[in-house]
């Protein structure tokens, strides 16, 4: 599916391919909180301390590396290797779940060269939660309700992020994940053709439907704004609206970062990116607009939680 080239220029931004179809890479938070024995650590764990988030434990990994309906400004993904349809075999989820582990074990390894907690880089090699979010649209994987189902048999945590576009997937998802994130980074039509360049011609109202259907999905639920300033951080009003009607249990609102692809595909630069002060300010406007308020907040993240009143 992806040529020669492609794979050495992600295995140069550190992914590890999993079978046809997938892949790892080690988060940042992971490799930080490992080094310092969990003095850093995302702000996932400090959010969510009430389900036992560690970003020591967490895998970070696709089901769907190079298939997605977007190709969003903002993504730190390689978006030239996105394609809006499936193409090729499709691996079973125990294959992706030992492949996956066994590749965030060689990954971790490579920690075990400088100075690090011996007893988080031990605990890492057996991953307590896991983000189903690296790149792709991992709702594009078909079998991707009993790849979360495998996940929960190991007791691992499952943190899936959609961007909405395919409602017809999470309808049918059997098992639901532990926490289901949707991005929310557009709030018009207009906005979503200029920031998102969608692949598909109707992602916007496919969008919808996922945010309508979102109140009755079973499980905790997050909408997540990416927002870059000048770009689609405009008219919190509206994004208040469209929140209003997931109703989801958390907003996290967070800063788009000149980093990864976004950065060296010139899609968004330095000057672009939101400040802390700026996103909380942006959240309150939203908060204030429904019945949410400010819960948490990680300056170093430039990430604001809001929570339902």
């Amino acid at each position: 599916m992806l040529n020669r080239e492609t794979l050495n220029r992600l295995k140069k931004a550190g992914y590890k391919i999993v079978g046809n179809h997938s892949a790892v890479k080690l988060c940042l938070w992971t490799r930080k909180s490992i080094k310092t024995g969990e003095k850093e650590f995302c702000y996932k764990e400090k959010f969510y301390k009430d389900i036992g988030i560690k970003s020591h434990g967490c895998l970070q990994m696709t089901p769907a590396l190079p298939f997605c309906t977007l190709r969003c400004a903002f993504c730190w993904r390689d978006t030239t290797i996105t394609y809006p349809k499936w193409t090729g075999d499709i691996d079973e989820p125990e294959e992706i779940f030992e492949k996956a582990i066994k590749a965030q074990r060689e990954l971790l390894t490579g920690l075990g060269g400088v100075p690090h907690s011996e007893k988080h880089l031990k605990e890492a090699m057996n991953p307590s939660n896991v983000a189903i979010s690296l790149a792709g649209e991992p709702t594009f994987y078909e079998k991707l309700s009993q790849l979360i189902d495998v996940f929960h048999k190991r007791n691992i945590k499952t943190f899936l992020v959609t961007n909405g576009t395919l409602p017809e997937r999470l309808e049918k998802l059997e098992t639901l994940p532990t926490q289901l994130y949707v991005s929310l980074c557009s709030n018009s039509k207009e906005m979503m053709e200029k920031v998102q360049k969608p692949l598909i011609p109707d992602a916007w109202e496919r969008l919808n439907k996922t945010l309508e259907l979102f109140p009755n999905l079973k499980t905790r639920r997050v909408i997540r704004l990416t927002m870059v300033k000048g770009i689609n951080m405009l008219e919190p009003e509206k994004y208040a609206k469209l929140i209003e009607k997931a109703s989801p249990n958390f907003v996290e609102i967070k800063a788009g970062m000149a980093v990864g692809f976004a950065r060296l595909q010139n899609r968004i630069k330095y000057e672009d990116m939101a400040s802390h002060d700026e996103i909380k300010e942006f959240a309150e406007k939203i908060a204030d607009a429904i019945d949410y308020k400010i819960t948490d907040e990680k300056k170093d993240s430039r990430v604001v939680l809001l929570s339902k009143n």
